[in-house]
């Protein structure tokens, strides 16, 4: 009986750990690897500013678009920041800039820089600034959940450790887009639309 039973038992253990094979083998084939993502921002205390950031996966980098509104006119820092924790009104909470290699700050296209250096938004006269960047190298996937960071003043891409761009005037959390058809209207492509009064402490 007893090497009846210890086959039974090989038997059912032989395919259970097929079956987990093949289930974990199908769960990876059929895991979405993200193609868009989205940040709004938010004001941080005191602060008015806002606007609608998507990123997209291209074959040289993350494609970073969008408009940001109620700037003062110039140049501000735009990075992307290590954590997407929004519970400092000051912002602070969303940590450095994402930087998982550990080189020094720099422009986005010095070959030492952190991942996250965008370099500068421009605001124009009405306080609006486009924005149209490529961040080389990086993985959409790497950066789900973390954050995007709009600065009071102008990155000047050198100094350490964050381009002396002061105060966070918007953050917006990086979380995976609902990707539309190509056939209906893209989000990405229109104007971005005044969200409800909200910082980030309430």
């Amino acid at each position: 009986m007893k090497p009846t039973i210890l086959a039974t038992v090989a038997f059912a253990a032989l395919c259970a750990s097929t079956f987990y094979a093949d289930v974990h083998a199908d769960n990876h084939e059929n895991v979405d690897v993200p193609k868009e993502a989205v940040a709004v921002l938010v004001p941080m205390r005191g602060e008015e500013v806002w606007g609608t950031i998507v990123l997209k996966q291209e074959s040289e980098g993350v494609r970073v678009t969008g408009r940001v509104h109620n700037l003062k006119p110039g140049e501000h820092g735009f990075h992307i920041h290590e954590f997407g924790d929004i519970r400092d009104p000051s912002g602070k909470s969303a940590g450095g800039h994402f930087n998982p290699s550990g080189h020094k700050h720099g422009a986005p296209d010095d070959e030492e820089r952190h991942a996250g250096d965008l370099g500068n938004i421009t605001a124009d006269s009405k306080g609006n600034a486009k924005v149209d960047k490529l961040a080389k190298g990086l993985k959409l996937h790497f950066v789900i959940g973390r954050s995007i960071v709009v600065h009071a003043k102008a990155d000047d891409l050198e100094s350490q450790p964050s381009g002396d761009a002061g105060p966070r005037v918007a953050i917006g959390v990086i979380g995976f887009a609902q990707v539309k058809d190509k056939d209906s209207d893209k989000s990405s492509d229109k104007p971005a639309e005044k969200p409800e009064e909200k910082t980030a402490d309430n």
